[in-house]
């Protein structure tokens, strides 16, 4: 379970082949030599920049935001607007990382006067007129994290809002920062971050620039599926997990089926009792459980009860047989 008060950092998992290529170079930063797709499944109402804006919001950011501009250059920002619908993915890419670079590269003496300057433009405004819901956030996290770049690139980023049982996954190498909310976490086993914004900790930003696909448009919204009335299922296009969220009212009861492979479940919410052959337990909000492969699970409540599990992807198995 992930509570997110103060906006975390904005970063990028890497996929296998560079994760490997990190955990080579730098094995004091990147631990491992594994990707690290995961998912978030909003608990409350969850914020989080996702992805890079679409180009026509892109040109819209850098008409109405001079200190950006000021930041990445007349040229860079040139490059960006000239591009027409009729060039190719490739040079809309091209100007895209480009543009972004520039900004994630300027000095913290440059960034630190712009954002200031913005800053002291938007409240300005605000008197004048109703501010977007972007440049709320930008001077919500300016608080957080006063002068730093990551505040203004916030522009770049799609704001998505997931209402609880909603879902967000993030694959290799797409930008992301989790700004506030509580939901239900789950990865790929491996502890590769590379941060650039909204951090103090350590930043990498000539890798993170270089890595990032800079697809553009507003990320899938997962909003499961029905496996039965109290099942929820999240299916990721990753081969490594799924999540269900069971929600089981007063005096109900659900069986999970036998499946292929070992399973984690996290009781959220509630008491009731947990069965697998002739064992039973009784669980409460915070346990955890490990279920073996192949095993069939019932659990009944007298009281509601709210749980989630993840396991391997049931895509996995159908793909190996």
């Amino acid at each position: 379970v992930l509570s997110v008060a103060k906006a975390l950092s904005i970063q990028a998992h890497p996929d296998k082949e560079l994760a490997k290529e990190l955990f080579k170079l730098k094995p004091n930063l990147y631990k491992d030599g594994n990707h690290k797709p995961e998912m978030a499944l909003a608990i409350t109402e969850f914020r989080a920049l996702c992805g890079f804006i679409t180009l026509e919001e892109l040109k819209g950011v850098l008409v109405d935001i001079p200190e950006i501009v000021e930041l990445v250059g007349n040229a860079s920002a040139k490059q960006v607007l000239d591009i027409d619908k009729q060039d190719g993915a490739e040079k809309v890419k091209y100007a895209l990382r480009s543009v972004f670079t520039q900004l994630m590269s300027a000095s913290k003496e440059m960034a630190t006067k712009s954002i200031a300057k913005l800053k002291s433009r938007l409240h300005v405004e605000s008197q004048l007129r109703c501010l977007t819901e972007k440049e709320q956030l930008v001077l919500h996290l300016e608080k957080q994290y006063p002068g730093d770049i990551g505040v203004i690139s916030a522009f770049f980023f799609n704001y998505v809002k997931l209402n609880p049982g909603e879902a967000l996954y993030l694959g290799a190498n797409e930008p992301h920062a989790y700004l506030s909310g509580e939901c239900i976490e789950c990865m790929a086993t491996s502890d590769n971050v590379v941060r650039a914004g909204l951090t103090p900790k350590h930043r990498d930003i000539q890798t993170l620039c270089s890595m990032l696909t800079y697809k553009q448009g507003y990320p899938d919204i997962l909003k499961g599926f029905p496996l039965s009335p109290y099942i929820t299922r999240y299916l990721p296009p990753f081969e490594e997990f799924e999540v269900d969220c069971c929600i089981l009212p007063k005096g109900a009861s659900t069986v999970f089926p036998a499946i292929p492979g070992p399973s984690i479940f996290l009781v959220f919410l509630g008491k009731g009792r947990f069965r697998i052959g002739s064992r039973e337990d009784i669980v409460t909000e915070g346990d955890v459980l490990f279920a073996p492969s192949n095993t069939e699970i019932t659990i009944t409540t007298s009281s509601e009860l709210q749980l989630y599990r993840a396991g391997v992807n049931s895509r996995f198995f159908h793909t190996a047989l």
